[in-house]
């Protein structure tokens, strides 16, 4: 847990957003700045900011079906789900 100026119940996930990864290059600028957070205060404040805990959190999400989604939609892979995994892994609890 962070214990600096802030403090968190929980963990955060990344403040990256996976929005508008669309291509191979966006995912690369995605993760380039999952990395960034990670290195800045990641480590610290996720939720799942060691690689036990990120896997983990990563298998809690890739298993997890959403309610208002269709079954296709969960389903189809894309650059934009596989960013939409990594940031939920990186706060997944």
């Amino acid at each position: 847990m962070h214990h600096g100026a802030v403090n968190y119940e929980t963990g955060r996930a990344t403040d990256v957003n996976p929005s508008s990864v669309e291509t191979r290059d966006d995912f690369a600028r995605f993760l380039s700045g999952v990395l960034a957070d990670f290195r800045s205060e990641g480590a610290a404040e996720w939720e799942n900011g060691t690689l036990d805990r990120f896997l983990d959190g990563l298998l809690a999400v890739a298993e997890a079906r959403l309610v208002d989604a269709s079954t296709q939609d969960q389903e189809q892979a894309s650059w934009r789900l596989f960013a939409e995994l990594i940031q939920g892994a990186t706060g997944y609890e």
